[in-house]
């Protein structure tokens, strides 16, 4: 996850760099139930509204829980298809906010109402995101369900009303590019706490949905609002948490747009800022992110499922995550990672990682090869080519 808001705080504040951070173990993002109520375009976990087979127990998401604590996980991410679908979801929640996890809620909205709202205060979440593809005729038409777009409005007014922690999480593609100034003033408007923006991962529906992708001149308008809009707030005291996802390029784009913005006068800053960045490191799949799917099959992240490192039924993930010798983690862990092309000679290695690998991997079958999806220029990346592009813009966009 790239942080804008935080870094433009200390940006503002002109905090000096922390040393780099390890963390003790990584964020899981556990979807708990594959099932869901909606059918939507961009689902990576390709859920539908059915039973699943082969999900985990009461008993074997505790066990899980407990081994987690000892792989030193400090967050849980409750996911799907739907988390409040599953019957069981605050006894989880209350086992592991117990064991001292941050835990947050991933839903689309629509199941929360004024019948589940006291129970979802009383799990005491420390963030419940609400996905939010754009205005209401997009988002309905996304998410193949007429409605559904009130009905998230409804479930964030409710968790404000309560108290809750909240925030809203869009996918940008090419469609839903020109609903974004309009969904950041609904944040604004129902005094949201955060927002997240997710970059179209190719894997699950997703990856058969690449060429609606948004192209990389929008990409770079979309993430330029999203910087605008944090500084903006950090100006005026608003306390708002803008945040992105699997686009690494976003953390070279943020430090040329301070650049340019801010120019010569805060060269100070703007070298702290790139330490922090260097420090952040970009991609953290296999590193700092893990994922636990509906099964136990335990991922690099997200976006990996198909590919399996073991499943908690059998396995401990401590040991797993610890000990792994498998060779996609073992690249995943190297320092810099063992990427080609544009991405190997890039001036920004550093700071983004090489990106996500997912796409790579889709594009080409080589999860090494430079990542389709970065939308900087050659020019920008300090890689010289003899044919140069102004918008490189290959077949699909990020």
């Amino acid at each position: 996850m790239f942080r804008i808001s935080q870094l433009l705080k200390t940006f503002h504040q002109d905090l000096p760099a922390n040393k780099a951070h390890k963390m003790p173990g990584p964020v899981v993002i556990w979807n708990l139930i594959r099932r869901c109520n909606l059918r939507c375009q961009h689902c990576y976990s390709t859920s539908l509204d059915i039973d699943f087979k082969d999900e985990l127990s009461t008993a074997q998401v505790k066990a899980t829980i407990d081994d987690l604590k000892v792989a030193q996980v400090p967050v849980l991410i409750f996911s799907g298809g739907e988390p409040l679908l599953r019957p069981d979801i605050f006894e989880i929640t209350a086992y592991a906010k117990a064991k001292g996890f941050y835990v947050a809620l991933s839903t689309n909205g629509t199941l929360i109402n004024e019948d589940n709202i006291e129970q979802i205060k009383a799990a005491d979440y420390q963030y419940v995101g609400i996905s939010i593809d754009g205005l209401e005729d997009f988002h309905d038409e996304f998410r193949r369900q007429k409605g559904c777009f009130q009905e998230s409005m409804k479930a964030i007014d409710l968790c404000k009303a309560a108290g809750i922690k909240i925030g809203m999480r869009l996918c940008l593609t090419r469609d839903n590019f020109a609903d974004l100034p309009k969904v950041l003033d609904l944040m604004e408007e129902k005094k949201v706490d955060k927002f997240y923006l997710s970059h179209l991962n190719y894997s699950g529906r997703g990856k058969r949905s690449a060429e609606n992708d948004a192209m990389f001149k929008m990409t770079k308008a979309a993430m330029e609002m999203l910087f605008q809009r944090a500084w903006s707030h950090i100006t005026q005291g608003i306390e708002t948490d803008f945040v992105t996802g699997n686009n690494d390029a976003d953390g070279p784009f943020l430090l040329q747009w301070v650049k340019r913005e801010f120019g010569d006068k805060y060269a100070g800053r703007i070298a702290n800022l790139e330490q922090r960045l260097i420090n952040w490191g970009g991609n953290a799949s296999g590193v700092n992110v893990a994922n636990i799917d509906n099964t136990g099959t335990i991922h690099p992240d997200t976006y990996w499922w198909g590919h399996a490192l073991g499943n908690v039924k059998n396995d401990k993930f401590s040991e797993i995550w610890k000990n792994t010798q498998d060779p996609l983690m073992l690249g995943f862990r190297e320092q810099p990672r063992p990427v080609k092309g544009r991405c190997r000679a890039c001036q920004y290695l550093a700071i983004c990682g090489g990106n996500t690998r997912t796409r790579a991997f889709a594009q080409t079958g080589d999860v090494w090869a430079e990542d389709p999806g970065c939308y900087l220029t050659d020019a920008e990346i300090g890689v010289e080519t003899k044919q140069q592009s102004a918008e490189h813009i290959p077949c699909v966009a990020l």
